[in-house]
C-alpha cells in the first residue's frame, strides 16, 4: 500500500497539485525524521517543537515560524536550513512525487467556448487538477501492482470531492484516458496539515515547485537556493506536467 499525500500551490498563472507517494515501510521513518528536524530547530531558535513545516511560513517567517523573522542573513539561512533538512529527509526515503498543473490563463481563455455549458462542464481548477493527479497516481500504482490510499489537505468542498471520487470509480474520470481508478482504494480522506508531517512534506514540495517554475525569485541567490532545495527530491519525481486546454492531458 502506498499512502498518497496531496497538497496544492497556485498563483495567477498556474494551479499546481503534488502527490507524495510513501510506501508503508517508510511512513514512520519519514515522520520521525521530520519531527526531529523541527525538534532540532526548537532547540536552537524560538520555535515550538510542534511547529508545522509549511513552505510559505518557513520562507516568509510567518505563523509557527514568525519569531524567526529577523531579516539578518543568519536567521534567513536558519529557516532555509530547516527547509533543506526537510527536503533531504524526504528525498532520502523511497518516495515518489507526482506533479500536475493547470495553465490558468489558457483555461480562462478557453472558457468562452463553453460559456453556455453547465457548471459540471466548467469545473473549478482544483477539481480539474485533482482529477488529472488521481489519474496519474493510479497509473503509477497500477504498473507496480500496488494500491494507494489518498489523503489530502483540508479544503472547502471536501464532500464534493469525495462525491466526484466515487463517481470516477463508478463511471470513469472522462476524457481521452478515462479510468475508474482501480488502484485507488476507499475514498479521499481530508486531514488538517497541522496534524500530519506527511501532508506537510507534500506542502513543502508543492510550494517550492511553484516558486521555481513561476520564476518569481528575481534574486539569483534565492533562485540558486531554491534549485538546491529541489535537487534533494528531483530524483523522486515520477511525473510532472502542466495541462492547457487543447493539449493532451499527459
Amino acid at each position: 500500500m502506498l499512502l498518497t499525500y496531496v497538497d496544492e500551490s497556485y498563483d495567477n498563472d498556474r494551479y499546481w497539485m503534488v502527490a507524495l507517494l510513501v510506501p508503508e515501510g517508510d511512513l514512520r521513518s519519514l515522520h520521525r525524521a521530520l519531527d526531529s528536524i523541527v525538534a532540532k530547530a526548537a532547540d536552537h531558535y524560538p520555535v515550538d517543537r510542534h511547529a508545522e513545516l509549511h513552505g510559505h511560513a518557513l520562507v516568509q517567517a510567518k505563523d509557527d515560524w514568525h519569531r524567526m523573522n529577523n531579516k539578518g542573513r543568519n536567521m534567513i539561512r536558519a529557516r532555509i536550513g530547516v527547509y533543506g533538512d526537510a527536503m533531504k529527509a524526504i528525498g532520502a526515503h523511497d518516495v515518489r512525487v507526482i506533479v500536475r498543473g493547470l495553465d490558468l490563463r489558457a483555461y480562462r481563455a478557453h472558457r468562452p467556448q463553453v460559456a453556455d455549458a453547465g457548471p459540471g462542464d466548467w469545473p473549478p481548477p482544483h477539481e480539474v487538477v485533482l482529477r488529472h493527479l488521481l489519474e496519474q497516481v493510479c497509473a503509477h500504482v497500477q504498473v507496480r501492482e500496488q494500491l494507494a490510499l489518498v489523503i489530502a489537505d483540508e479544503i472547502d468542498g471536501a464532500d464534493d470531492h469525495r462525491r466526484h471520487f466515487r463517481d470516477y470509480q463508478l463511471d470513469g474520470t472522462g476524457g481521452s484516458i478515462s479510468t475508474t481508478l482501480p488502484s485507488l482504494v476507499d475514498t479521499i480522506h481530508f486531514a488538517p496539515s497541522k496534524a500530519s508531517r506527511l501532508l506537510q512534506a507534500a506542502d513543502l514540495i508543492a510550494y517550492l515547485h511553484r516558486r521555481l517554475v513561476s520564476g518569481q525569485d528575481g534574486d539569483p541567490r534565492a533562485r540558486k537556493a531554491n534549485e538546491t532545495l529541489w535537487s534533494f527530491v528531483a530524483s523522486r519525481v515520477a511525473h510532472q506536467h502542466c495541462w492547457a486546454p487543447g493539449q493532451s492531458p499527459d
